[in-house]
């Protein structure tokens, strides 16, 4: 049966082998009992992708970490949450010391953060240059190495009394460290690299032993079998090697995952290897003989954006499976399936139609922006940041007067190119934090994009420098929007450090000021769009739901369910009359923006769309929540025979 799990970031085997878990792309995590045979607990643990889980050696809690910048740790057996700590900026690794009395973290913050894992207080912090992207504690827990941004790995030892000291920094890769992995004896390290490398380092001595380079994609997974005699690595290039540990030497390629490989483990009897990939399976591999036993298939329809053809008549839309997609959405019938085109080869987070409407712009994870002729669905250039090949696209938005592309990116800030000489410019490079959305002012003159780090930056169009930078939000910046006058800013945030409240400002645009707080968003808040009166914000969270909002009183007028999931993006048609949305659930929902009456829905097909499960037998609840996750329905009126 197809699982209702997404794009798997991150899996993890308890000690003994009694746990399965998965963190998936839109916060969901998943334990199975039985060694993966039954599901045991399936729960919405965070607002944003989990990037890393651990169980602790007892297994009786299981810790994750999330790109909403929290930290919580869960109950293996009801699944109650036990506590939760954040906001960690850009959090992206989380390991267990193996006594279990200390968790470590690490993520966009220069820091390595300690943590009491039983009552979640912060223990230490080891100041770290630049992000921290891969963490592992040595077998006696004596050391903690973590991989940088730098491409460095840094080894920390443990005192008796102070902080942990840095004792050595091994320094030979080219690129992000995403993986670290100590031999069983503690005597060797393996790491693994963007730079498509694996290496071995002699502890001792710290000399680097041997590098791997199967691998033709960068590294994103790395794991050591706990008899010590096989290494496992997966990566962009969507294969799993094994490698035999001590001779270095190549042990089997595994093949069968069609998109990034992003977590491996293996079984306590290093007789199997379990892997999470982009490609929404998790996969059971036999290690003696390179085989896969088992696919646990998930399903993925998650949509990130949205956008109006300028004359109204079509959107577009654009998220995981990789296709960008047009619809025709004239009238209120059913209409006709999209057209799709196809090019990317990861997900794609951006859509934007130039303003006459001759080119469509789409932004993905594969380096890439392409640029489609609308009318024949022919990609007519591709678009690269040549300065750093590796950049991840976000965001994509054109300048009023469609002579320029500006995008935002994972740590290489916001790019904007003049598209008629395919030149780039550079506008906020000097700040490397992850930038969600970016939006051009009405009159073409500024950019305004959100970082990761809580603050809203504002830069001169044409010369990229920095006109204002707005602190204040206590989360990442999910989403901007210019008021249609230009004279206002409204953003939204992720909840980290104010409960469970997302938050939504408005801004003066010239003083920087901030002017209103629309307050009581539940989670995170991940769209937010103007009304054309420029009198009302609508907004979408985390929560699935729609907000409609007096700006002047800061009251919220309408509340809509919108979406399963969270609400990915917000856009006004061009004529002012509609509002379309799309969100985790793959569809397209368009409504009345005044009265907030829904109109339409725009879907492909889910596997079990339609399929009438009433009075179903021999199935789980959990079972049966997929099915209905899946377009399954329950108790639908029928018509007698």
């Amino acid at each position: 049966m197809t699982e209702a799990f997404d794009a798997i970031w991150t899996v993890a085997i308890s000690k003994s082998g009694q746990y399965w878990a998965t963190g998936s792309k839109r916060g969901e995590v998943r334990v199975w009992r039985e060694a993966g045979q039954t599901l045991h607990l399936a729960w919405q643990a965070h607002t944003d992708i989990v990037v890393s889980i651990a169980f602790s050696p007892d297994e009786r809690t299981l810790a994750s970490g999330s790109l909403d910048g929290s930290v919580k740790l869960w109950d293996v057996e009801s699944g109650a949450p036990l506590w939760t700590v954040g906001p960690i900026n850009g959090l992206l690794s989380l390991a267990f010391a193996p006594d279990g009395r200390t968790l470590a973290s690490g993520g966009n913050e220069t820091t390595v953060r300690l943590w009491d894992a039983k009552l979640g207080t912060a223990l230490a912090d080891l100041p770290h240059p630049g992000a921290v992207f891969s963490l592992a504690w040595s077998p006696d827990g004596r050391l903690l190495a973590s991989g940088g941004f730098d491409g460095h790995i840094r080894l920390w030892q443990r005192q008796q009394t102070g902080p942990a000291l840095c004792m050595q920094t091994l320094s030979r890769h080219s690129n992000l460290v995403r993986g670290l992995a100590f031999a069983p004896d503690g005597s060797r390290l393996a790491s693994a690299s963007w730079d498509g490398s694996v290496k071995l380092w002699e502890l001792e001595s710290g000399r680097c032993l041997q590098t791997l380079t199967r691998h033709t994609q960068r590294v994103q997974a790395l794991a050591w079998s706990p008899d010590g005699r096989t290494l496992a690595s997966g990566g962009s290039d969507h294969t799993i090697w094994l490698w035999d540990a001590h001779q270095g030497s190549v042990r089997a390629a595994l093949q069968g995952h069609t998109a990034d490989v992003y977590s491996l483990t293996f079984t306590p009897d290093s007789r199997h290897l379990l892997s999470g990939s982009d490609d929404g399976t998790l996969r059971l591999w036999e290690v003696e003989r390179g085989e896969s036993l088992r696919v646990l298939q998930g399903y993925e329809a998650a949509l990130y954006d949205v956008d109006w053809s300028p004359d109204g008549t079509q959107l577009a839309s654009a998220g995981w499976d990789t296709v960008v997609s047009i619809w025709e959405v004239a009238g209120r019938g059913g209409g006709t399936p999209p057209r799709l085109l196809r090019g990317h080869r990861m997900t794609v987070y951006g859509v934007a139609w130039r303003p006459d409407g001759s080119l469509l712009a789409s932004s993905g994870w594969d380096n890439a922006i392409r640029l489609w002729d609308p009318a024949t669905g022919s990609c007519v250039q591709v678009i690269r940041d040549l300065d750093h090949p590796e950049t991840l696209f976000f965001s994509v938005a054109w300048s009023p007067d469609g002579q320029r592309l500006a995008s935002s990116t994972m740590l290489q800030g916001v790019l904007v190119w003049e598209v008629t000489t395919r030149s780039h410019r550079l506008a906020g490079r000097a700040h490397p934090t992850w930038a969600h959305r970016v939006a051009w002012s009405p009159d073409g003159t500024r950019l305004v994009g959100g970082g990761e780090d809580g603050n809203v930056y504002v830069w001169e169009a044409r010369g990229g420098t920095q006109f204002l930078r707005l602190p204040g939000h206590h989360g990442g910046i999910m989403s901007v929007a210019w008021s249609p006058d230009g004279t206002r800013l409204a953003t939204g945030s992720s909840s980290q450090g104010q409960g469970d409240s997302g938050e939504v400002f408005v801004w003066d645009a010239h003083s920087g000021s901030r002017v209103r707080t629309l307050g009581g968003h539940p989670g995170v808040v991940s769209a937010v769009t103007w009304a054309p009166s420029g009198e009302r914000l609508i907004s979408g969270g985390s929560d699935g739901r729609l907000r409609w909002w007096e700006v002047e009183s800061e009251q919220c007028v309408r509340v809509q369910q919108a979406h399963q999931g969270t609400v990915q993006a917000l856009k006004v048609s061009p004529d002012g009359s509609r509002l379309a949305s799309c969100g985790d659930d793959g569809a397209i929902n368009i409504w009345d923006l005044e009265r907030g009456e829904h109109l339409r829905t725009l879907r492909r097909d889910r596997p079990y769309e339609r399929l009438d499960i009433t009075g179903i037998r021999g199935v789980t609840e959990a079972q049966k929540a997929t099915l209905r996750a899946l377009g399954a329905i329950e108790n639908a009126a029928v018509d007698s025979p």
